[in-house]
């Protein structure tokens, strides 16, 4: 099973459609990721969504490079207003629409 822990992502599919989430975890069967974005999406109960219903805008290989992320990736527990702040800061620093 492939770890996307810490991945920043686009939903392009559903009501978040737009949103942009980090992934926190996949669930038991691999099949759906955990996004939260410490909004409307806390830590404590993410959203599970298809792999092929989000985009991503980092991965393995472009890690947004964050103390939160590297907390998720070491599955150290991370408060939604830490979320909240990495999400601002990578919005500030990309070129998203």
């Amino acid at each position: 099973m492939y770890d996307y822990t810490g991945w920043i992502v686009r939903a392009n599919a559903g009501r978040d459609k737009n949103g942009i989430f980090c992934v926190v975890g996949v669930d038991q069967e691999g099949q759906r990721l955990l996004l939260a974005d410490g909004k409307r999406r806390k830590v404590f109960r993410p959203k599970a969504k298809k792999l092929g219903h989000v985009w991503r805008l980092t991965d393995q290989l472009h890690m947004y490079d964050h103390p939160v992320v590297h907390s998720l990736r070491e599955g150290e527990p991370v408060s939604d207003r830490a979320l909240r702040r990495a999400l601002a800061a990578f919005k500030e620093g990309s070129t998203l629409g």
